[in-house]
């Protein structure tokens, strides 16, 4: 299952923050200095669904703040499900 995100560095705390445009928006605590916001976006996600690290990957746009992830181990269904009660919390 892949999707997009939006990262904004340097924040305050990780958290998801919504919706821009079709990305999930998160903002993380980790500055973008030496792969430090990708680690940190990774362990987030990982967190955040309930899957080891390793289940998760950065496919597309690793200096970017855009970025397309992969998460291994749900089906699409699953994933959905989760965004949408991440989402229906802000």
């Amino acid at each position: 299952m892949t999707f997009a995100v939006r990262v904004i560095p340097r924040a305050g705390r990780s958290a998801i923050a919504g919706v821009r445009g079709d990305a999930l928006l998160v903002r993380l605590a980790a500055p973008p200095v030496d792969g430090a916001a990708n680690v940190a976006l990774i362990a987030f996600l990982a967190r955040l669904f309930d899957r080891p690290k390793r289940d998760v990957a950065i496919v597309a746009g690793p200096s970017s703040r855009d970025k397309r992830v992969a998460i291994g181990g749900l089906t699409t269904d699953a994933v959905g499900r989760r965004l949408s009660d991440i989402l229906s919390e802000l």
